[in-house]
């Protein structure tokens, strides 16, 4: 079941974010994340003070998240992106996160079809997202879901240096039109 998060799921987020911290650290992630910096706590906090964090709840246990907004990063604007929405029609997401334990059970593809239909309920014709270049299975999602990556912008993001950010979007028209 995938819902609007409550203050009660917040240990459950972070404890995935750990997780993938910790693989990160023992070289079996590709994320490119980093405990203490991002994602953190904090980055959960703020998603749900936002109104803007949802869960995947599986047997009373959270078992994923994803921070869905119309906030395009200011790295967004480096891209060129194929589908010119003006940003009041442009639904994205941040921090998709899959508890590793349940990796492989089609939770992510839940979540990412979640975020669509929460865009196309809210009027919305583009959907754009970004990961780590490095980040090789979440492109493979995205590509699955038939996105599309717009373009590679060298960066320095949410705290850690030297990122490669790959812009990712996918069309999302009402009445089949955008450009």
């Amino acid at each position: 079941m995938i819902r609007q998060a409550q203050e009660g799921d917040i240990p459950g987020v972070v404890r995935i974010y750990n997780k993938i911290h910790a693989l990160e650290a023992a070289g079996k992630g590709c994320t490119g994340w980093r405990k203490g910096v991002y994602p953190a706590e904090q980055d959960a906090r703020e998603a749900l003070e936002a109104d803007e964090l949802f869960v995947y709840e599986e047997s009373g246990e959270v078992a994923a998240a994803i921070r869905i907004n119309q906030a395009q990063l200011p790295e967004y604007a480096l891209c060129d992106w194929a589908y010119k929405a003006p940003a009041e029609k442009v639904m994205t997401f941040h921090t998709l996160v899959v508890d590793p334990d349940q990796a492989g059970q089609g939770i992510a593809g839940a979540m990412v079809r979640f975020f669509e239909d929460y865009a196309r309920e809210r009027g919305c014709l583009a959907l754009r997202l970004d990961t780590n270049e490095k980040n090789l299975p979440a492109r493979a999602l995205y590509r699955k879901h038939g996105y599309a990556e717009s373009g590679i912008v060298p960066c320095n993001f949410n705290g850690l240096p030297g990122i490669r950010l790959v812009c990712i979007e996918k069309a999302l028209p009402k009445d089949g039109t955008l450009g």
